[in-house]
Parts: C-alpha cells; structure tokens; sequence
C-alpha cells in the first residue's frame, strides 16, 4: 500500500493547528488549562502553606498572610485551592485516558469485524447507556467505597461506551476505503490495520469526545465530593471545598471559602470545553477540505 508522503502529513497538522490558533476561545482555553496543569505539577513548589496543618485563626478573611482568607478550622484557603487543582486534574485526565482506550479497543472490534461480535458489543453498550449516570456513578461509590481510585475506575466504566459506539461508527465507514481494502490484498494483519491505518484516521471525533469527557469528569468527581462521596477530608479537592462552605453562614459572610473553587471549575470546565470546540472545527472536514 502506497505510504503518505511525510511532508503531506506534515502540510495536514500544520492546516489543523493555524486552524486550531484562530480560535480564540480555544486558544484561551489552552493558555489558561496550561497554568492549571503547572499549578498542579508544581503545588508543593507554589503553596505557602501545607494544605493540611491549621496555621491560622478559624474563617479568618484574606489578609496579606493568607491571600484568600482561611477556612474553618484555620487551614489557608490557597493552598487548599492549589492542591485540589491536582486531585481534580489527575481525576480528569486518567479517567479520560482509561475511557478512551477501553471505548477505543472495544469499538475497533465491533466495527472492523462486525456480525454476531458487533450485535453482542452493541447489546452491551446500551446496556451501560441505558442507565441515569449519575445514579449509577453514587450506587457503585457507595459500594466499592469513596476516594480518589475508585472515583476513577467509576467514572471510566462509565465512560467507555461513547467513546466505543463513536469509533464503531468511524471504523465502519473506514472499513470500505481503497486503502484498506489494499491493505487486506496485500495481507495485513487485522490489528495493523485497525491500529496502524483505520484508528489514526478516526483520531478526530477521539481527540474531542476526550476534551469533552475531561470536563464531565471534573464536573463528576467534584459533584460527588460536594455529596460527601467523593475524595475525603483532609484531603483538599475542589468539590469538598465547597462541600465545606455549604452553611448559610458561609455562603453569606464568608465568600472566600466557596467563590475561589467554584470560580476554578468553571474557568477549567469552559477551557476544556472551548478547547474541543477550537479542536472539532479545526479538524472539521468541511473547512479543512480533507
């Protein structure tokens, strides 16, 4: 089968990202996602205070000790804040890649060799899809139990069949080009070409249901925590902060304590979400001409 040359390959990505940078939204999305993976990879570095140890008097207003005030039993709000990036961040993107590799898999099978397996994998996936998420997502915490793995591993079993009926349908329409079917002449394995030729074809609608699912898995975990089934104090995580901050006497005399998580998971969920809006148009066949 004739190879692409490499410069038409690059010539493509080159189109995909001009395109991606005039998105605005997208590209702000990008910069403001970029400072929260830093703040999460380097919170031991930029915290002042251990987001744990009690340093300060009990609901104590922003000062210049403590920028964002402390909470109720005198741990500095920051920090807290700069910590819970980390947990809320890693539940987002190890969620999203144990989903999208499952969905992956999963759906390369039923649509590459379709008949009895396809029916099967299809039964299956409205099975899972046939359910309330979030209802499930509290039954099967309430049973396996709260913390940050088994949030995880919910969250993914959950997330897998999108993204498995989503390739399913890519792969099908695939299945029928010339350069598969070259591929078949030619005697390729069935995992070559499923991973080697049709997989990297369909990395489009992959690449945004992964952004989207980021932001619904931030958006998870952190509902759950404010439910008190999420990640467990002392733990700092988004959610719990707020859970913490759920008092009238709080949400009336005391902002500092629910404004600065809330604001962070709505500026991390709409850059998300703006990125898979500048990533879909960029790769948008219909502007790309491809």
């Amino acid at each position: 089968m004739a190879q692409v040359p490499s410069y038409e390959v690059d010539s493509y990505w080159r189109m995909i990202r001009q395109r991606f940078m005039q998105h605005k939204l997208a590209v702000a999305g990008l910069i403001i996602m970029g400072l929260l993976i830093l703040v999460g990879i380097f919170a031991p570095l930029i915290a002042p205070y251990d987001p744990n140890a009690i340093i300060g008097a009990f609901s104590a207003p922003p000062s210049g000790a403590h920028w964002l005030g402390t909470d109720q039993v005198g741990r500095d709000v920051l920090s807290r804040l700069i910590y819970a990036t980390r947990v809320s961040l890693a539940v987002g993107v190890i969620t999203v890649i144990l989903y999208v590799l499952i969905g992956t898999v999963v759906g390369a099978i039923a649509g590459y060799v379709g008949g009895w397996v396809d029916m099967l994998i299809n039964r299956i996936i409205d099975v899972f899809m046939s359910f309330p998420s979030m209802m499930v997502i509290l039954v099967l915490v309430t049973v396996l139990g709260t913390g940050l793995s088994n949030i995880i591993i919910v969250l993914a079993l959950l997330g897998w069949p999108a993204v498995a009926r989503l390739v399913r349908g890519s792969v099908l329409s695939l299945r029928q080009t010339e350069f598969v079917r070259a591929g078949i002449a030619l005697g390729f394995s069935s995992p070559r070409l499923i991973f080697g030729h049709i997989l990297p074809n369909a990395m489009g609608p992959i690449l945004v249901n992964a952004t989207f699912g980021a932001a619904a898995a931030i958006l998870s975990e952190s509902s759950l925590s404010f439910l008190g089934m999420g990640v467990q104090p002392p733990a700092a995580s988004w959610g719990n902060m707020l859970n913490a901050a759920q008092s009238i006497t709080a949400l009336t005399t005391q902002p500092w304590l629910w404004i600065p998580p809330g604001l962070v998971i709505i500026l991390s969920v709409l850059s998300i979400n703006f990125i898979g809006d500048g990533i879909r148009d960029a790769m948008d066949s219909r502007r790309t001409g491809v």
